[in-house]
């Protein structure tokens, strides 16, 4: 994914007012003012120049981009992190409470992406994708440990998620969303298959 148009390093200085506008853009999802400002006023609170601002997010929907691209390349990071340190199940588990937790750590995020859906962003979309697929990677792994069931894809997986986020508005969603994902664990777990009569030992 990409949201720039190069891919030349910035130089430390333009990185840092880049990092500015992201923090504050950050800061302003959470206060669920980001399109009630003027798109100048990002510049001010970040303090730094109206052409800072315009050079690295022509945009205000590019800015809220660019901050979701960043979110989503730290979740990804952090499912690989979890494959490479613990048993696959436990990944799979820890990232998908971990999720709940961030959605409920950013819900001003969450309500802003809302909006941008309705506009196609092709960010978005990718975003999507690099989420599903790093739950792939997760599921993939407990399935092959043989800790879940391997007739469910993680496209199902994805599917409770994305509901999970488009409930976050519910007066009881954090306990809610925990409860979901507790349910899917358990549909996902490989269970151990009861014996029939037929398989006992012949005397």
């Amino acid at each position: 994914m990409s949201t720039r148009g190069s891919d030349r390093p910035l130089r430390a200085d333009a990185q840092r007012n880049r990092q500015a506008l992201l923090a504050k853009a950050r800061e302003i999802f959470e206060s669920g003012e980001f399109f009630d400002l003027r798109f100048d006023d990002f510049a001010r609170l970040a303090g730094v120049g109206t052409g800072t601002l315009y050079r690295h997010f022509p945009t205000r929907e590019a800015l809220a981009e660019a901050v979701y691209h960043e979110e989503v390349v730290a979740l990804c990071d952090r499912a690989h992190r979890l494959r490479e340190t613990s048993p696959a199940l436990e990944a799979l588990s820890t990232f998908l409470r971990e999720f709940v937790g961030y959605v409920h750590e950013h819900h001003g995020l969450a309500r802003t992406l809302t909006t941008l859906m309705a506009t196609g962003s092709e960010t978005l979309a990718e975003g999507s994708r690099a989420l599903e697929e790093a739950v792939t990677g997760l599921v993939t792994a407990a399935a092959e440990e043989g800790t879940v069931r391997g007739d469910v894809g993680a496209g199902a997986v994805m599917m409770a998620l994305h509901g999970i986020g488009a409930a976050h508005e519910r007066p009881e969603w954090r306990a809610e969303a925990d409860g979901v994902i507790t349910l899917v664990l358990d549909g996902l777990v490989q269970r151990a298959q009861p014996s029939s009569p037929n398989d006992s030992p012949a005397r």
